[in-house]
């Protein structure tokens, strides 16, 4: 199974698209520090998860998730 997550950091008030085969290590990953963009905070949390039978799915939605608009994100995220 492939993940595609949003990570949200209510300190940056941001929110982190990202597609995985585990969301639980992937996260764990943020919050070590050791990916750049996610690394200057530490209150990183999963507020957003799909799953996908094929990789080519998953980064699909990953791309379409990365193109939508704070306010489509939110909408997304509530559904």
């Amino acid at each position: 199974m492939y993940f595609v997550y949003i990570l949200y950091s209510a300190q940056l008030d941001v929110y982190y698209k990202g597609f995985s085969t585990d969301v639980a290590k992937r996260l764990d990953y943020h919050l070590d520090g050791i990916h750049k963009y996610t690394s200057s905070v530490r209150d990183w949390q999963i507020v957003y998860t799909t799953s996908f039978a094929t990789k080519s799915e998953a980064l699909l939605e990953e791309k379409r998730i990365k193109r939508l608009n704070r306010a489509s994100i939110e909408k997304l995220i509530k559904c």
